[in-house]
């Protein structure tokens, strides 16, 4: 014999959905509950880590490029004073400082338009792992730990050491001048719509 349903009391045969609906309401809560500490730990440790990243990508490009700046700014003094004896003129040091700003500002774009496969990169690093459907505390739940409140997911950030870390996605960890940093100032940039990012202040 069947129950009647625990919500509206219909009959067992009558197969209403009320029983189903508050399932999926309770579970919902309980997401709220238990998971959202968790995925905002996750957001936050995926967000920083992939802002350290293209911040240290970009400081390889823009390191790049300055020294081709460099290389250029000898090469046409060496070519005046070869030529004229005299250093270049004003208007080449000019459209060469123009032409790095240029650079630096393209270099810049680039490496944040890498953000999605970055952050999705390092949302691939993260592990929360099940128990399996053997084991005791999962088939016999003991009755303390359903008073409710004081369970709480546990979230395992991965090791890049273990087997098989840091190879997913075809990213290549970048070589930056000096220490990773992320300072927060600077102007918002975001050449695609959903992302936020901070530029790092000044060149």
């Amino acid at each position: 014999m069947d129950p009647d349903c625990a919500i509206c009391s219909a009959p067992a045969i009558a197969q209403c959905e009320c029983e189903a609906k508050g399932l999926d309401i309770a579970v919902r809560q309980a997401e709220q509950r238990m998971m959202t500490s968790v995925l905002d730990d996750i957001r936050s440790w995926v967000r920083g880590h992939a802002q350290d990243y293209i911040l240290s990508y970009f400081s390889m490009l823009k390191a790049r490029r300055k020294e081709m700046h460099a290389a250029h700014i000898q090469h046409i003094t060496d070519r005046a004073y070869h030529y004229y004896r005299a250093p270049p003129h004003p208007s080449e040091i000019l459209a060469a400082d123009s032409d790095l700003k240029r650079g630096i500002d393209d270099d810049w774009k680039a490496s944040v338009q890498r953000y999605p496969e970055v952050l999705d990169y390092f949302y691939g690093l993260v592990d929360l792992s099940l128990p399996a459907d053997d084991e005791p505390h999962v088939r016999d739940p003991p009755m303390s730990a359903l008073g409710g409140g004081k369970q709480r997911v546990r979230l395992r950030e991965p090791s890049l050491g273990r087997e098989g870390r840091g190879r997913r996605g075809g990213i290549e960890p970048p070589v930056g001048e000096g220490p990773r940093r992320r300072d927060g100032r600077g102007v918002a940039f975001a050449p695609m719509p959903g992302y936020s990012y901070v530029q790092p202040g000044g060149y």
